[in-house]
């Protein structure tokens, strides 16, 4: 079988570096990894991580540039996998107020990192970029 993920070409720090390979959670990772590629997401854990508690309306504003249907969708979608939660009070009107839970806060740490590497890489990059936009130019 010629599987490009095989143990001599994996990372050896990859949790999963190793022979032994759980199909679920390859499944389950790829998952997660593609929602919170997803920025909203990421700009929704960015601004409860920062502010803690918000309403809809708050969070809209922190986020910035997000269609209410979308920040809609992205807060249930956390919802549902665990990384907020949503509280409703009994009043008129109805008062929503969203937080991240503990899994959450710990997922927005870890992306943390991303943050982390890109600035210390950013001059390297944007040479990378300049010299890559100059090579289209000579063609």
């Amino acid at each position: 079988m010629n599987d490009p993920m095989s143990a001599a070409t994996r990372h050896p720090h990859w949790p999963h570096g190793g022979d032994a390979r759980d199909p679920e959670l390859d499944d389950l990772v790829r998952e997660i990894i593609g929602r919170i590629a997803d920025k909203w997401t990421m700009l929704v854990i960015e601004a409860l991580a920062e502010r803690g508690c918000l309403r809809f309306t708050q969070l809209a504003a922190e986020v910035g540039g997000v269609s209410q249907k979308m920040l809609t969708k992205t807060v249930r979608q956390m919802e549902a996998d665990g990384l907020l939660l949503r509280t409703v009070y009994p009043q008129v009107p109805p008062k929503v107020e969203y937080r991240l839970t503990e899994m959450g806060m710990s997922l927005g740490e870890a992306f943390c990192g991303v943050w982390l590497w890109a600035e210390k890489h950013r001059q390297c990059i944007e040479a990378a970029r300049q010299n890559y936009q100059a090579r289209l130019g000579e063609e």
